[in-house]
């Protein structure tokens, strides 16, 4: 049978994108505090192809990553991109890996010592890498007010308020534990600038200059975004800020 797919294509238009896409398959990540962490993530993978080809194999996608089963994490992440951009003969290659992110915590209870994170790794593969990590981390507030405090043995009830959205660049390696425990710890600033009554009430201005500082005083970030929203009845309120 005929190769279709590398047979030469004399229109000259170029394939922006062609690939795979949510492909659910399971990585490890690294983890400061138990070296590694299994996850279940789901997989886009897609390649620009030049207009000499009139295709390619989309079960290539998958046999590379099959290839580094079991050794995922994001230190494989440009010896991937650089096997889809050779074998497929790309001008670019791109590789997308979201996963849930488990930090465990201490005053987490024991039946529940951990918070689930959404992650995802974003590499692509030109003439050199481009990788961002993307997060998110709920805000949430106490609906009880600490005038009203129950028994110390049953928990407080916790409404969420909104949510802070993270992109960054390395110029060197940073556990994710650290990026997200830094965004918490933003947070609890402006949580305590309301309680001791400095704010009315939260606000996603205020909350996203906080934040921003704090990720701005990290060596090992080159670029960030912060977006934090607060989602309404009929509208939402959001404020973003972009490292030059």
């Amino acid at each position: 049978m005929k190769d279709i797919q590398s047979q030469v294509d004399h229109r000259r238009i170029d394939i922006k994108k062609v690939g795979v896409k949510t492909i659910s398959y399971p990585i490890t990540v690294l983890d400061k505090a138990s070296n590694r962490q299994s996850t279940l993530a789901t997989v886009n993978m897609y390649v620009n192809l030049p207009h000499r080809f009139k295709g390619t194999h989309m079960s290539r996608f998958v046999e590379i990553l099959n290839r580094f089963h079991g050794q995922i994490d994001l230190h494989a992440f440009h010896s991937i991109l650089q096997e889809m951009k050779d074998r497929l003969e790309a001008e670019a290659a791109h590789l997308e890996i979201s996963f849930p992110y488990f930090l465990r915590k201490k005053n987490y209870p024991e039946t529940l010592n951990a918070a689930g994170y959404q992650c995802c790794m974003h590499g692509s593969l030109e003439e050199v890498d481009d990788l961002e990590l993307q997060f998110s981390v709920p805000v949430s507030l106490p609906l009880l007010d600490q005038a009203s405090e129950v028994l110390d043995e049953l928990p407080r009830s916790m409404g969420q308020w909104g949510m802070v959205f993270i992109r960054v660049r390395f110029k060197s390696f940073i556990w994710i534990e650290d990026l997200i425990l830094l965004v918490e710890e933003g947070i609890d600033i402006e949580r305590q600038n309301v309680m001791n009554k400095r704010h009315s009430s939260l606000s996603v201005e205020a909350l996203t200059i906080i934040i921003a500082e704090k990720l701005s005083k990290i060596f090992a970030i080159k670029w960030f975004s912060v977006k934090v929203e607060n989602p309404g009845q009929g509208y939402s309120t959001f404020a973003a800020i972009e490292s030059s």
